[in-house]
């Protein structure tokens, strides 16, 4: 945890150094003139949430080791944090990844250009409600088949109405993002974060007796809460459908994918939380394994090639799952065209493709015999 707080005060200084923390911290910031924000700037957000992630996910699962009242209070607002600073980069690579698939499945390269991962500038507020049309891209080796006609023609506007949609909810998340940074809320959770680097509140009696020599003392166990965090995510692995998910095309949970409740799908929420917990057995064995390796004196770590794998598939199924939800929020936005609401169905159908071949890969990677590489 004081590595974690750590990369968390280095990111947040980097962030601060690339001018963004200073002069983009209110709603107001992306006025004229201003230019895009540096990489160094984007990839000092992108590991503060992936350290207050990391925070929240070890203070979850190690909290019986904890002073109480500050790991109640602390939790919240790291998945405040993380949560925040996450959506910006989620609607870019989702606006990213269903004008890619329209491409593929119509054939067609008159899609609006899909603004940079990552990357927002004062165009992008501007020009939310606009759709932009990529200049000097070679045109597809072959043309459309006539079974992709009627696709193609709901298809350029299908995703410009993507464009249009997931633009302004990145823009909107942008915003957000510079106004969390820049609050009280923001600087009390970074305080906090630097007492947690010098050091860990643990419960009192978890302490070693004051009076005790250095020999005396008795670190904490962590290997029964970890194991506690395995057992979870093996029975919620063990609640999951994967026998149907053996197979990569399960056209029966297409079927239900075809529902017109704008909820939720119903199958999705088991997976994702497969997903969270997942992630917090590997924050629990790279606690075990920095601890094991502090005993030993030795930084290197391991790494279970088996649950990378699997965590993998699971994102993907997480994009895929949202991905379809927003072609299905999209095609419900009143007084399209007939060939962009067939469009934006073929999406969705596509999304939920890509959703049954996550779940087939990552119940083909969960299966096999765990492999560590040192």
């Amino acid at each position: 945890m004081r590595a974690q707080a750590t990369e968390f005060l280095r990111a947040l200084r980097r962030h601060r150094e690339s001018g963004a923390g200073a002069g983009a911290s209110g709603p107001g910031a992306g006025g004229p003139g201003r230019t895009a924000p540096p990489a160094d700037d984007v990839d000092a957000v992108r590991a503060l949430r992936r350290a207050a992630r990391r925070i929240s996910g070890t203070l979850h699962t190690f909290q019986p080791l904890l002073d109480a009242s500050w790991a109640e209070e602390m939790r919240p607002e790291l998945a405040w944090l993380s949560g925040t600073l996450a959506l910006e980069h989620a609607y870019a690579s989702r606006l990213e990844r269903l004008l890619q698939a329209l491409h593929r499945l119509s054939g067609s390269s008159a899609f609006p250009a899909p603004r940079p991962v990552g990357r927002t500038t004062t165009a992008t507020t501007t020009t939310a409600t606009t759709a932009t049309v990529p200049t000097g891209v070679p045109a597809p080796a072959r043309p459309a088949s006539p079974d992709r006609g009627s696709l193609t023609v709901g298809a350029a506007k299908a995703g410009a109405l993507l464009d249009r949609q997931l633009t302004l909810a990145r823009t909107r998340a942008h915003s957000t993002a510079l106004q969390a940074l820049g609050s009280s809320r923001f600087h009390a959770v970074a305080d906090k974060v630097a007492l947690l680097a010098s050091e860990v509140p643990l419960r009192v009696t978890a302490r070693p007796n004051r009076g005790a020599t250095a020999p005396e003392t008795t670190p904490c166990d962590l290997r029964p809460l970890a194991a506690a965090a395995e057992e979870r995510l093996a029975d919620a692995v063990t609640a999951l459908p994967l026998v149907a998910a053996g197979s990569p095309y399960n056209a029966q949970a297409l079927v239900h994918g075809l529902s017109p409740d704008p909820a939720p799908h119903p199958q999705d929420a088991p997976w994702h939380q497969v997903r969270l917990l997942l992630r917090l057995h590997r924050y629990a064995l790279e606690a075990l394994a920095g601890a094991d390796a502090a005993d030993a004196g030795d930084p290197g770590d391991v790494v279970d090639v088996r649950l990378l794998a699997a965590g993998e598939a699971l994102d993907r199924h997480r994009d895929a799952s949202e991905a379809a939800a927003a072609a299905a929020q999209a095609a419900r936005t009143p007084r399209i065209a007939p060939g962009t609401a067939y469009a934006l169905g073929v999406l969705h159908a596509d999304q939920r493709h890509e959703v049954e071949a996550a779940r087939y890969a990552f119940q083909h990677s969960w299966r096999k015999e765990p492999i560590r590489l040192p």
